[in-house]
């Protein structure tokens, strides 16, 4: 049996979600979650300090904590810039954290940790070159080579979700589109129109009135006009930037996540317009949706944060 050494945690907006992991990446006993303090740095700690408590009589009092996050974690620096968690913008949170928690605490990208565990436990398997594409309420990517996950200069490897790269005059709607203006600053990345958010904001902006992403995609997948223009027009514009994201870097295999990825329909349909526009010419399906679910992040913050730990990445 695998030796328990790590705890895992993977830190949304919302939700913290918690669980022991051992060497193999193997999730073991119950998935704790509580409620994120987002704005409170002190009830933050004390949260994470709550659950490891819950948790380490099985995984042993020295063992690390890995934590994945969504946020820009620089890797020289340890500082983070964290839009939806607050407490945690602009400071170096894993020397706070292990202070506090007296344990050693690894802090990891989300999108990084999900991109590794799809790579090397879920839909990558037997792929030298996985790109990570996270699709939920924004967009995020993550980048792994032989197994191992490539962070970059700054910790922004395989983000494919942002830079001034959105068309504003998509072929299939055959007018000029105004390009959004992004969280980072930028116009046209995306994050402001590819993920479940920007689904909705795209509808607006082509004129139809306000509707949720889930009634928007009902409406495609039952033929309605609105939503079938919606959906075109978001397939050929998010599948610019990543097929050049795969010319880039060669990929084989896309496993997607985040909470689109439960639309297969969706998925397939991102998936064969990124096939029309990429060197690499295949009848294979390229993009294909998440095999781990939701245990993605607790997998891939421990095995990421093992990577770290010994100087692999």
């Amino acid at each position: 049996m695998e030796k328990i050494n790590a705890l895992a945690a993977d830190i949304g907006g919302s939700y913290i979600r918690m669980s022991r992991v051992d060497d193999c990446g193997a999730l073991h006993g119950p998935v704790l979650r509580r409620s994120t303090p987002v704005d409170d740095l002190d009830q933050f700690i004390q949260t994470l300090s709550d659950l490891v408590a819950e948790l380490r009589q099985d995984a042993g009092n020295g063992s690390r904590l890995a934590i994945a996050t969504a946020g820009l974690l620089n890797p020289a620096t340890g500082v983070m810039r964290a839009a939806n968690i607050p407490c945690l913008n602009n400071i170096a949170p894993a020397a706070a954290l292990s202070e506090k928690l007296g344990r050693q605490v690894v802090l990891v990208n989300d999108a990084d940790a999900f991109a590794l565990a799809e790579a090397t436990r879920g839909a990558g398997v037997g792929h030298v070159t996985v790109l990570g594409a996270v699709i939920g309420t924004g967009i995020g990517g993550g980048l792994v080579i032989d197994g191992r996950a490539v962070r970059g200069s700054g910790g922004v490897a395989g983000e494919w979700g942002h830079g001034p790269i959105a068309s504003h005059h998509p072929h299939v709607l055959n007018r000029p589109l105004e390009r959004m203006r992004c969280g980072c600053g930028q116009h046209g990345c995306a994050d402001t129109f590819g993920g479940a958010r920007g689904i909705e904001r795209l509808h607006k902006l082509l004129g139809h009135p306000s509707q949720t992403t889930a009634q928007i995609v009902t409406g495609w997948k039952g033929g309605a006009a609105a939503a079938s223009q919606t959906i075109d027009v978001w397939a050929e514009m998010l599948s610019e930037p990543l097929s050049l994201a795969l010319n880039v870097t060669g990929a084989s295999i896309v496993p997607v996540g985040g909470g689109l990825s439960s639309e297969p329909a969706l998925v397939a349909k991102l998936d064969q317009a990124v096939r029309a526009r990429i060197l690499n010419e295949t009848d294979q399906a390229l993009l294909v949706p998440s095999l781990l679910g939701a245990d993605a992040g607790l997998i891939g913050a421990a095995l990421l944060a093992r990577q770290i730990s010994e100087g692999r990445p």
